[in-house]
């Protein structure tokens, strides 16, 4: 099993069993958490799932915010260095147990 865990905006934190080969945006968005918006659905141009990436598994890494993904969360208020786009991370078996949590709305 691939696990995913997301504190939502009142801190409360949920686990799930991620979909590999989905973003992590659309695992989140399945489980059901409408707090994550993701307006544009994926196609880098809104920035409404950004999300703090608080715990990596430690075998995990990501790969650095492209330049388009930076770009977007420079405009957020709530931008922090764990920041990042849900829609932009790949889940795969290696970020089983990650935790993130849903950044405020903007």
């Amino acid at each position: 099993m691939s696990m995913i865990s997301v504190r939502t905006r009142d801190g409360e934190l949920h686990s799930f069993e991620g979909r590999v080969g989905a973003s992590l945006m659309e695992n989140i968005r399945s489980a059901g958490f409408d707090e994550l918006l993701a307006m544009c659905g994926g196609c880098l141009s809104c920035a409404t799932c950004h999300l703090y990436v608080e715990e990596l598994p430690e075998t995990a890494s990501l790969a650095a915010p492209s330049i388009d993904e930076s770009e977007l969360l420079e405009g957020s208020d709530y931008r922090q260095e764990n920041s990042r786009l849900s829609c932009q991370i790949p889940f795969d078996e290696t970020l089983s147990g990650i935790v993130v949590r849903i950044a405020p709305e903007e």
